[in-house]
């Protein structure tokens, strides 16, 4: 008699178990289209950054990853495979991704993640009021940040230089602002040929403590990246770099950012999209969590001795 009572108790608690946790509605599921160009471990990293951030508070989102393909007649079919799934969002990494994204889909909310110079780009309006259907991560960091470390390096530093391009044109005129209230003037050139470079370089070495650089694709080819570098420690002109990259050949220093940092940036603005907020209400991000690079040789070259505190949180060293 208690062994049939005990399998009748057993059979009412599956009964319940099975009435009070019904199976997941597929109907209720998200798909979420990932775009990217490349297999980096940059682009990598952003990826898996997003996504986590995105599954710890969507559990109901499927993951759809598409890889850019450009060849002729490729793009329409992603273009209309990506289509079939309805996605309730586009997590785009990189340019050339977020710009296939924007270019096809202006109807589908898209979060871009891991993209220089948004505003430049023409992808959103402006940092603060994207516009439109999209906004995202950037890996802009704050000029103000970047000409305070400037400083705590070169404390004596009054007059700073930069070079550019028509395409980086629109950066100059918002950081002269940001380094006059840290009373430091700017002293631009813009560089419309190359052979204009010697004599940039001669006037600023002359005129200014230290060198900012942008990352302008236009400016920085490979052969003009070495001969400005080649060049500001020939005349003694201590350069801030835009990348580790250019540290190691020989800048003295460059602030980097962690790709999994601006991706869970772009998760976090992901998910409030999915819970319901329209990509015109967010802003767009900057990066949060930078590495400090410098080049050791370079410092010694030019007699700098870098600040401990500088020393002590250097992600990178370059001897």
């Amino acid at each position: 008699m208690r062994k049939n009572i005990s399998a009748g108790v057993l059979l009412i608690a599956l009964l319940v178990l099975t009435i009070s946790v019904p199976e997941a509605d597929s109907a209720d599921n998200k798909n979420i289209v990932v775009l990217s160009a490349d297999q980096l471990t940059s682009t990598s990293r952003a990826i898996s950054g997003a996504k986590k951030i995105i599954s710890r508070s969507h559990s109901n989102v499927i993951f759809h990853d598409f890889l850019v393909d450009t060849s002729p007649g490729s793009a329409d079919s992603q273009i209309e495979s990506i289509r079939k799934l309805s996605p309730t969002l586009i997590l785009s990494v990189g340019t050339s991704a977020t710009s296939l994204a924007r270019d096809n889909f202006p109807d589908i909310p898209i979060v871009f993640a891991a993209v220089k110079y948004p505003v430049m780009s023409g992808f959103v309006e402006s940092l603060s009021s994207p516009g439109q259907n999209i906004t995202g991560a950037s890996l802009n960091i704050p000029t103000e940040v970047q000409f305070r470390y400037f400083k705590t390096i070169l404390p004596e530093l009054t007059k700073m230089g930069v070079l550019y391009t028509a395409q980086t044109k629109s950066l100059i005129a918002p950081a002269t602002k940001v380094a006059a209230e840290m009373g430091v003037e700017l002293i631009a050139i813009e560089i419309k040929e190359n052979k204009q470079l010697p004599g940039a370089l001669d006037s600023l070495a002359r005129t200014t403590d230290g060198l900012w650089s942008v990352a302008d694709p236009q400016l920085f080819t490979p052969q003009s990246t070495r001969f400005i570098l080649l060049n500001t420690l020939r005349k003694n002109l201590p350069l801030m770099g835009f990348s580790r990259h250019v540290v190691e050949s020989g800048a003295l220093f460059a602030l980097d950012f962690d790709y999994k940092a601006v991706g869970r940036q772009a998760g976090d603005i992901a998910s409030k999209i999915i819970s319901g907020k329209s990509p015109s209400q967010i802003p767009v991000s900057m990066v949060d969590l930078l590495w400090f690079h410098y080049n050791e040789k370079t410092a010694k070259h030019l007699k700098i001795e870098m600040p401990s505190e500088m020393v002590a949180v250097a992600k990178e060293v370059y001897r």
